[in-house]
């Protein structure tokens, strides 16, 4: 990356808005090694580029699709090592996608339990 586009990339604040973290997350996110090193501006502050946001919308799907950090942590080394390593990768996404599509169906057998209690006491009140 060249010093102007360091320059025009994001600041750390617009950054995090722009993908639904807070400063102190997406700070944590580096200190962890989730974030590979962010280039600098020419007075030192971290200036986030459109790769960059890519890799942190990724990251917040995964965790809020309830990946532990080691995983993510272990993806994020994974995919450093570059492309030697997409079998690795996708057996990962694989593994936390039957955990996700488990924590779904779990969901949904939840909501059906919760909507037979709201329809319960909705006909309690009505007289039914």
């Amino acid at each position: 990356m060249d010093i102007s586009t360091r320059e025009r990339g994001l600041s750390v604040g617009e950054a995090a808005a722009r993908v639904g973290l807070t400063t102190y997350t997406l700070r944590w996110y580096e200190q962890e090694g989730l974030v590979a090193p962010v280039g600098r501006d020419s007075a030192g502050r971290r200036r986030y580029t459109e790769v960059d946001l890519n890799w942190l919308v990724l990251l917040t799907r995964l965790r809020r699709t309830g990946m532990p950090v080691r995983d993510m942590r272990r993806y994020a080394e994974l995919a450093r090592q570059g492309d030697r390593t997409r079998a690795a990768r996708r057996a990962l996404l694989e593994a936390h996608r039957v955990r996700v599509l488990t924590r779904m169906a779990e969901l949904e057998e939840d909501l059906t339990v919760l909507n037979y209690k709201i329809e319960t006491y909705r006909c309690t009140e009505e007289g039914r």
